[in-house]
């Protein structure tokens, strides 16, 4: 909402040297958020001008340009911009004539854009200034010629300044209305505000007008055969009938300029007036052409599929929850968005109904939604409209057609009201200082609500307390104390910090899944957000990942590429009013937002990316139905039953870390080749998190079908049992995307991409960390190469090693993976680098290799390897 201050002035004192920072600052301390400031932004010298005498000279390129003598001082006084009083101009417009007052910007003066004026050469003459048009101004859309100052009924003497003529000079505050005080959405319910901030005494421009009923009714039926929640679709209906209304008047130069501020363009006079009110009280209204409407008006609600054209020239199919304004002939307007034009006010009418109604929110706001047609008139419905200030709006609209319009008012017309006053809240003693934490006296409380116009009755020594009807949002105690607060200030209550319990910090949960973060950070990962909606294709190519004992062990490289291919059907949730029509389920995977995210950086230049995302997937059971338990009434506490049916309606949402890798994970370097990113990258990631975690995340080949065959690696930890043997299970996955799933994405053929479940990681992370001490002692180093079936996992065959070599084994890493010549087929060549070394003495080179062989030998036994020749 747009307050120009000369408009807020009427109504409420202003301050001599009041800025729009200072009205600002004013409004932010009763709740309002600010938003911006708006002025015409331009600077003199402006001045009235009068054209003299004018010479039309024809150009080579066929254009008539004017060279005019203007006149911007009276007799022989120097202009405004010290040159003398007559100037002579370029105009290339040609709708004036000789002794019309124009408005004439001299040099050194500024327009919007902005657009300095000086003197310049140009036609073969200097050109000493600039007649300027209405859009030059910033006062509307017309540039058809320049604007005439009769036209806006001004006859104002040569000289005179422009810029305070035309209402230039002014300047307006923009707010932000939350959708509960709709009241702020005129100038007057800005007005109170102010007087609520400052303590200025506030004029209610509704209490200076006088209404008067009318004596003939106009026919105006309410049939409303589909309310919303049983509500009418209208409460009230008031008409007012004008006649004999000059459609040739112009809309004085002070509107024009508060519309403009506002942000609405001029039109013609009657439309103007009716948006001038709408802003000044908060109702909207329309006119309609008395002439070309047939017989009375009457309310309803469409027919499926009726048509109606609007102003804008667009034939719209209705809905059944649309309400229309209707006569004998159909649909002459839909009810709070637009109006219809077969009754349009235009440059023939000379008589007016105006129409000031109060509509149900909800209809009017799903019409205007429905037909994608926002207006300012539908803009405060939805929020809700004072029903007692539409005949005092109406009867506002007749006194300004009177007066400005030349009009007569009618005695014809209708008041259809149907509403009732709100009703009491009750208040307990205490009740609001219990709320908001400070001591409020019994005065301040009785004082700050009568202030933003509630009444109140004493009632056995408890406080009843009747709402004005321009603020339906207060209901309950809780937003009368909400209101106390507020307008007592704000600066009144302590800002406290709470302190924290000795001996609380993070909990385990929060620690670990802080150092996961810190950690894949500080390893080169940028930290992400994505949205949790997700398509349905999505979720069945990443929610389920298969596991290898999913398919037949001897199953060959095709035909694993082939079921990779292939998407697994999971358990979703679809949202019931999602945000995207493409995207209506919840995810179940971290991988889509995250590749949605890699393919927008990409877009825009970023092509090495290495991201990841912490976050929450929703993965239903199938065949479970969730959110079937109801929360008991009147806000009671559950039973511990109704709490155990409530959790168990919750879908399973486990904590899951996803990452992906694109691009170079090594920069092109002097002396450096790039590195690209690939399921190496991936598998390094998952190590950061195990180490991160201190728990051991085992590496199996595995099967994904979104990811490419032997490229995937299956992800398991091991889960102690207390009864029998530890079991793994499996966390999740890493590796690379199948080329066909990276292209879906606009992505390169290689993509990188780990998930791993962090609540089944955390769960066995026991908060310790194992720390090797630094030795002393030289290292001896061996070589181990091991023949065993392509089948045997390369980090089970480590792991088995390692064990057998026992406590002298300092570190141990596969560095070779050979097939080919010299191995039979069926079977691989895996080589590890060995490093022995001792706590207290240099180990010699039996004992090395005494310890190597001890490896060899449980890998023989368990796996059948042998020692490659």
């Amino acid at each position: 909402m747009r307050v120009p201050l000369s408009w807020l002035g009427e109504y409420v004192d202003l301050a001599p040297g009041t800025t729009p920072e200072d009205v600002h600052a004013a409004l932010v301390s009763v709740g309002l958020e600010e938003e911006d400031i708006h002025r015409f932004e331009v600077s003199g010298p402006i001045v009235v001008g009068e054209v003299l005498e004018f010479v039309g000279e024809e150009q080579t390129n066929g254009k008539t340009i004017n060279w005019c003598q203007v006149r911007v001082a009276p007799g022989d006084e120097l202009a405004a911009d010290g040159g003398p009083a007559v100037h002579g101009i370029i105009c290339g417009a040609h709708n004036f004539a000789v002794g019309d007052k124009v408005v004439v910007t001299l040099p050194g003066a500024s327009l919007p854009g902005p657009f300095p004026i000086a003197a310049r050469k140009t036609y073969g003459h200097v050109s000493d200034g600039m007649i300027a048009s209405a859009r030059e101004l910033g006062l509307g859309d017309e540039h058809d010629g320049i604007l005439l100052l009769k036209n806006l009924g001004i006859d104002a003497p040569v000289g005179t300044d422009a810029i305070a003529l035309l209402g230039l000079d002014d300047s307006a505050v923009e707010i932000n209305v939350t959708p509960d005080r709709g009241y702020a959405f005129s100038i007057r319910g800005v007005a109170r505000e102010y007087s609520h901030a400052t303590g200025v005494p506030f004029r209610d421009p509704a209490l200076a007008l006088t209404v008067v009923a009318p004596v003939t009714r106009f026919p105006v039926t309410i049939d409303d055969q589909a309310p919303i929640r049983d509500r009418s679709g209208s409460s009230v209906f008031v008409t007012r009938v004008v006649r004999g209304v000059d459609p040739t008047r112009p809309t004085p130069a002070w509107m024009i300029a508060r519309l403009g501020l506002v942000g609405v363009r001029s039109i013609s006079l009657v439309v103007d007036i009716t948006n001038y009110v709408m802003f000044e009280l908060g109702q909207p209204l329309h006119g309609y052409d008395l002439d070309k409407l047939t017989g009375g008006i009457i309310v309803r609600r469409a027919v499926e599929g009726e048509k109606f054209t609007t102003l804008d020239a667009v034939t719209r199919t209705l809905s059944v929850e649309d309400l229309l304004i209707t006569d004998e002939s159909g649909p002459i307007g839909l009810a709070g968005v637009m109006g219809g034009a077969s009754t349009e006010i235009n440059s023939k009418t000379v008589n007016v109904l105006v129409e000031a109604a109060n509509f149900d929110p909800v209809s009017i706001a799903r019409s205007a939604r429905r037909h994608k047609l926002p207006s300012e008139a539908s803009k405060r419905f939805e929020r809700g409209v004072d029903p007692r200030v539409a005949a005092v709006a109406a009867a506002r609209v007749v006194q300004l057609l009177v007066d400005l319009a030349g009009g007569v008012a009618d005695d014809l017309g209708s008041v259809y009201d149907t509403t009732t006053a709100p009703l009491p809240i009750v208040l307990p003693t205490g009740f609001v200082s219990g709320l908001i934490g400070l001591n409020y006296t019994g005065d301040e409380v009785r004082d700050a609500l009568m202030e933003v116009g509630a009444s109140l009755h004493d009632v056995g020594g408890v406080l009843h307390v009747t709402p004005p009807t321009w603020r339906p949002d207060l209901t309950d105690k809780w937003t009368l104390a909400e209101e106390v607060a507020r307008i007592v200030g704000y600066d009144r209550i302590p800002s406290v910090l709470p302190v924290a319990p000795p001996g609380r910090g993070l909990t385990r949960t929060q620690t670990l899944r802080r150092t996961v973060a810190q950690t894949l950070a500080a390893t080169g990962h940028t930290e992400v957000l994505t949205y949790p909606f997700v398509s349905e294709r999505a979720n069945n190519l990443f929610g389920v990942p298969v596991s290898p004992a999913q398919t037949d062990a001897g199953a060959s490289a095709a035909d694993a590429g082939a079921a990779s291919a292939a998407p697994v059907l999971v358990a979703q949730m679809k949202v019931a009013n999602p945000l995207d029509g493409e995207a209506p389920f919840l995810r179940t995977s971290m991988l889509p937002g995250l590749l949605q995210i890699a393919h927008r950086n990409r877009s825009r230049g970023l092509v090495d990316l290495a991201i990841y995302e912490q976050g929450l997937v929703f993965r239903p059971e199938a065949g479970v139905t969730y959110g079937t338990a109801v929360l008991p009434a009147g806000g009671a506490r559950p039973s511990a039953e109704a709490e155990a049916a409530l959790i168990a309606g919750i879908v399973p949402q486990p904590l899951l870390v996803g990452v992906v890798l694109v691009g170079n994970d090594v920069r092109h370097q002097p002396g450096l080749p790039a590195v690209a990113a690939g399921w190496q990258s991936a598998l390094a990631a998952v190590q950061q998190v195990a180490l991160a975690t201190g728990v051991r995340i085992e590496v199996r080949q595995g099967r994904h079908p979104a990811l490419h065959p032997g490229r995937t690696a299956e992800l398991f930890v091991t889960v102690p049992a207390a009864t029998s043997a530890a079991s793994t299970v499996s966390v999740g996955f890493a590796g690379e995307l199948l080329p066909t799933v990276a292209d879906d994405y606009d992505l390169p053929a290689v993509v990188a991409v780990a998930e791993i479940n962090l609540g089944l990681v955390f769960a066995q992370a026991d908060g310790t960390r194992t720390v090797t001490p630094i030795r002393t002692m030289p290292a001896a180093t061996q070589d181990l190469s091991l023949v065993v079936a392509v089948a045997v996992p390369a980090a089970t065959l480590l792991a088995a090693v390692a064990e057998g070599a026992g406590d002298l084994l300092e570190n141990i890493d596969l560095v070779d993976d050979y097939r080919g010549a010299g191995v039979e087929p069926g079977q691989k060549s895996l080589t590890f680098a060995l490093r022995f070394r001792g706590e207290e003495r240099t180990l010699t080179a039996a004992e090395a290799s005494a310890a190597r062989l001890a490896g060899v030998a449980v890998a023989a036994e368990r796996f059948g390897a042998t020692l490659r020749e």
